[in-house]
């Protein structure tokens, strides 16, 4: 793996006329935001930029300033002459993004997950960083690049919620200095938490009555679990954007360290979600046994096998992790 500073990644692109900026499928605000914050950089150093996301631009974000930007992937291949993948650890987890691309164009991928083993030609992998985002605004501040409003918004929206609005483990001093400095570049803080955490659809509290209702505890109640079939999907008609966040809640209940979300697919495949409160349980560590990857307090995996196999297959994995419970006093 090569690993680079961004100046490097500058000059790269600097020959490079066509370029294709990607992100994640199941995309996050932090997949967003530096997709659309990359895509506006570029496109004011010259460059001729698209925007893909195999999702295309999910409603719920629909907000977020020039999210016009975010097209899905066409049917028929596209050349292009440097591809910058975004907070995408697995190069396979940009979907259908990969069968759109044409010809060998040079790789680049800037990343914050401690699983990303570095496939792009050129990689900047901070996990130290909370958020891709944050590698992105520290970069254009450092580098002299202007930060328009609009940049601004969309970098500090991805760091918000990707920390949990500043609270999560890997927030630091320059995470609040950078939030900070974003404010000061036109970020409309009020506006943009009301959209991001107070516009959930009805639906979505539908789910979360599901999920606390059925709600499961395990390992001496240090686990929290739900899971969601398909067809419970088909009965509370959610969609799959309306998952995020639900397993926070299962994960604040006091003595739990792990809270696990298991969603069914199709074609006998399972989509975990995994999520740890204690630093001495690391999530990515687990989901790299299942294939997946992430953060050691957040991370997923899809698994093959039946619904109901996996989730005991993985809870019993999370027991294993967690070793014998500490003994009251």
């Amino acid at each position: 793996m090569k690993n680079v500073a961004f100046p490097e990644i500058r000059e790269a692109l600097r020959s490079r006329k066509r370029i294709l900026v990607a992100s994640h499928l199941r995309p996050d605000p932090d997949a967003y935001g530096s997709a659309i914050a990359a895509t506006l950089w570029l496109r004011s150093e010259g460059h001729e930029v698209t925007l893909w996301n195999e999702d295309g631009m999910l409603d719920k974000y629909a907000f977020l300033p020039s999210s016009e930007l975010v097209t899905a992937p066409p049917a028929e291949p596209v050349s292009f002459d440097a591809v910058l993948a975004l907070d995408t650890s697995v190069k396979n987890r940009l979907g259908t993004v990969l069968d759109a691309i044409a010809g060998s164009p040079l790789w680049i991928c800037i990343d914050h997950h401690k699983s990303n083993e570095g496939y792009a030609d050129l990689n900047l992998i901070d996990p130290s960083r909370p958020a891709t985002a944050q590698i992105l605004a520290e970069a254009f501040l450092n580098e002299g690049i202007t930060i328009t409003p609009e940049m601004a918004t969309n970098l500090f929206a991805a760091i918000s919620t990707d920390t949990g609005s500043f609270q999560y483990e890997g927030t630091s001093d320059r995470t609040y200095e950078v939030g900070a400095e974003l404010i000061r570049l036109g970020v409309n803080v009020s506006e943009l938490s009301r959209l991001l955490y107070e516009n959930q659809p009805r639906r979505r509290l539908e789910l979360l009555k599901h999920a606390l209702v059925n709600a499961r505890f395990t390992s001496h109640d240090r686990v929290a679990s739900f899971a969601l079939s398909l067809a419970d999907v088909e009965k509370l008609g959610v969609i799959p954007e309306d998952n995020e966040g639900i397993i926070d809640n299962l994960r604040s209940v006091e003595g739990v360290k792990a809270a696990a979300f298991f969603e069914e697919m199709p074609d006998s495949m399972v989509r975990l979600s995994l999520r740890s409160k204690d630093p001495s349980f690391d999530a990515c560590n687990l989901c790299r046994e299942f294939g997946g990857g992430g953060h050691p307090m957040a991370s997923g995996a899809r698994i093959k096998g039946s619904f109901v196999e996996v989730q005991e297959m993985v809870l019993k994995a999370i027991d294993s992790a967690l070793g014998s419970p500490a003994a009251k006093v």
